[in-house]
């Protein structure tokens, strides 16, 4: 059994880069015809529009492709229009057939240097390629236009452009430029890398991460940001990028980047580090190794709601299978802000905090722990959500508590055994994993722990009491149930939630009397009679009614029954009253026995002569009567057996009624048990 971890939710390889583009673009801001002319006109004549306006910036791109100080206006102008365009995602498609790609694709490369001008000038350098790549990596958050952008030369281009770190060194003055265009490649390439394993696997064959992982030390924050995103893109699912990523000496630049005060830097560089850990147990190592664990434990208590998610679930990944590294987890701190975020509104923050505590609590050292610092509480009420992966987490959480003696009592003092049974698990494995607990528990219920318990029953809160005389009546053995229900008053408390004004209490109060009364008895049709006090004698089925030896003769609705007394005596103190006392019908020959019938009286004295008989539904209610008025304790109970398969919520109260007319002890336990089993229905019923 193990944690379910949200499929492919891990968080998202990068923060909706689209999004970060947009907000990052600079302030400069241009008229652009074609948008206005789309917005005032209607769709058909849009689309017509923004295509032409498309050919006129492609055309423009394609003759404007020199270090003329005309044509790299015009260039920055055409890029910058197809740009803005593209930040409207119903248009991208439209800008893609108009032919930008290639001509963006152009011009993310500077032009040859035999077009320089004579004064050696490179007007508006930098700011072509940089907004040449910002509109292809727009394009790019549409997952068909990756593989053509690809094709259409991209990448090496991108890769060229992240090489640019040197001309800051060179021109200090140039450096913002300079900074705009690497972090517009970077987000370029994380936007084409995106979920398309082929081109993540194209860009390291391109050499690009070599130069994400230098510019992850790059002064500038946003570019370290930019870098980080599309490292943490290229390593999602990807072992071959996780490897050259860490061989080019990342660790110790990411694991800096967790302590920085920046939440968007932190943020990046915990979800580079969780894809670099994910399936792989030796890169897990080497991490742990360069000292993540304690800076990621401090991400919990960020204010970053992001980088807590992504701490979460890393710390999870950290404790899947090594031991030692649970216990340090826990030593270092981390479950208290563990808990904390089990209470957040954020439901993925949640979900995250209690799946890393479900590998935590998998550990015997820490499962004392957890609960004490106040853990079992908010994991209980996660059993409510309908968020079926955070459901599973937050039980196999409590899975793990269970198998911890010391958290017995406090699991069932807070209510948490009602909680489990109510649950509305979503999938199959949160209902095996529930039931798993709920055995861990039964099996606990003795020695110390049951000693405790008991004495919550005595000295607790009265609310204390009944859960846990609920949750024993539920988990205790047999052998136990005396000393809990009769010793202790545990029978008492469960009896006293029937009068309870709360329905839910009620109701839990006559479960647990059911479950109760279902270990200790079970009705049967060989449950064995009060024993006669003198030995029974058969006389066999031949001498049913039969003249043959008889000494007294019934008179039943004017027919004789033939008997005989000797076997009469041995069968009920009835008959022996009437044949051994004073009363008249010690020496009469012919007894009338008024107000019974024939088929009732007839297959009464067959259980007499033989001792057993196939009691119907139609003549039971009848022959328990006559049972009950002879005193043949064996009889009744067939009696009882066979009404009792015949109870319903329509009938229980007059079938009730007929156990105690006629003393019909089993029949009354079993309509006990039914109103206990079918209480919830029946407490809409008048009483």
């Amino acid at each position: 059994m193990e944690l379910k971890k949200p499929q492919d939710q891990r968080l998202p390889e990068r923060k909706g880069q689209k999004r970060k583009l947009e907000e990052e673009i600079e302030e400069e801001q241009r008229e652009i015809s074609a948008v206005e002319a789309a917005t005032a006109t209607p769709y058909g004549e849009a689309r017509k529009v923004i295509l032409n306006e498309v050919h006129t910036q492609v055309n423009i791109l394609s003759s404007a492709f020199s270090w003329n100080e005309t044509h790299r206006a015009a260039a920055k102008r055409a890029t910058h229009i197809l740009a803005e365009l593209a930040k409207n995602e119903e248009v991208v498609n439209v800008i893609v057939e108009g032919g930008a790609i290639p001509a963006l694709v152009k011009h993310l490369e500077a032009p040859p240097s035999s077009e320089i001008d004579h004064d050696n000038s490179k007007p508006f350098e930098h700011e072509v390629e940089k907004e040449s790549a910002f509109a292809l990596g727009l394009l790019a958050v549409k997952p068909e236009h990756q593989q053509i952008i690809v094709d259409a030369g991209a990448l090496s281009h991108l890769v060229s452009l992240l090489k640019r770190q040197g001309d800051v060194h060179r021109d200090i003055s140039n450096s913002r430029a300079v900074n705009s265009v690497i972090r517009r490649a970077a987000d370029a390439i994380t936007n084409l890398a995106h979920e398309n394993s082929s081109i993540k696997t194209r860009v390291r064959m391109e050499g690009g991460i070599p130069p994400l992982v230098e510019l992850l030390k790059f002064t500038d924050t946003k570019v370290q940001r930019a870098a980080a995103g599309a490292l943490r893109t290229l390593a999602f699912k990807n072992d071959e990028n996780k490897n050259q990523i860490v061989e080019c000496n990342a660790l110790p630049t990411l694991i800096l980047m967790l302590r920085s005060d920046d939440a968007a830097i932190h943020y990046e560089a915990v979800g580079v580090i969780g894809n670099l850990v994910h399936s792989s147990p030796i890169i897990k190592r080497e991490v742990l190794a360069a000292g993540a664990l304690q800076p990621v434990i401090g991400l919990l208590s960020s204010c970053c709601s992001e980088s807590q998610r992504e701490a979460a679930l890393l710390l999870g990944q950290f404790a899947a299978t090594d031991s030692d590294c649970k216990v340090h987890i826990v030593q270092r701190g981390a479950v208290r802000p563990l808990i904390e975020m089990l209470q957040s509104p954020d439901v993925q923050l949640r979900e995250m905090s209690a799946f890393a505590l479900g590998r935590l609590a998998q550990d015997t050292h820490n499962q004392a722990g957890i609960a004490h610092n106040g853990g079992l509480v908010p994991l209980l009420r996660l059993l409510d959500s309908k968020n079926g992966s955070l459901q599973h987490n937050a039980a196999f959480a409590l899975y793990g508590l269970a198998d911890n003696e010391d958290n017995v009592s406090d699991f069932i003092s807070v209510g948490g055994v009602q909680k489990l049974q109510d649950g509305e698990f979503i999938v199959q494995a949160t209902k095996d994993c529930v039931a798993k607990t709920l055995k861990r528990l039964e099996e606990k219920i003795h020695g110390r722990v049951l000693n405790h318990l008991l004495y919550l029953m005595r000295v607790a809160e009265k609310a204390v009491q009944r859960r846990v005389a609920v949750a024993l009546a539920h988990l205790c053995s047999p052998d136990d149930q005396r000393a809990i229900f009769i010793n202790n008053c545990g029978l008492d408390l469960l009896v006293g939630l029937l009068g309870s004004s709360s329905l839910k209490q009620q109701l839990d109060g006559a479960i647990a009397l059911y479950r109760l009364a279902n270990k200790a008895m079970t009705l049967s049709p060989v449950d064995a009679a009060p024993p006669s006090p003198t030995p029974q004698v058969y006389l066999g089925e031949q001498y049913v009614n039969i003249a043959t030896l008889s000494d007294v003769t019934f008179l039943v609705e004017g027919r004789q029954f033939y008997a005989h007394r000797i076997c009469l005596l041995a069968s009920s103190d009835a008959f022996r009253a009437m044949f051994d006392g004073g009363y008249r019908e010690k020496d009469a020959r012919d007894i009338e026995i008024p107000n019974i019938r024939w088929e009732v009286f007839e297959l009464m004295m067959r259980f007499i002569y033989t001792g057993s008989v196939d009691v119907t539904l139609i003549i039971a209610q009848d022959l328990l009567r006559a049972a009950d008025q002879y005193l043949l304790e064996g009889l009744k109970r067939l009696c009882e057996y066979t009404i009792a398969k015949d109870i319903t919520l329509e009938n229980i109260g007059s079938m009730y009624e007929l156990s105690e007319a006629f003393h019909a002890i089993s029949l009354r336990h079993r309509c006990i048990l039914f109103i206990l089993e079918q209480f919830d229905k029946l407490s809409d019923k008048p009483r």
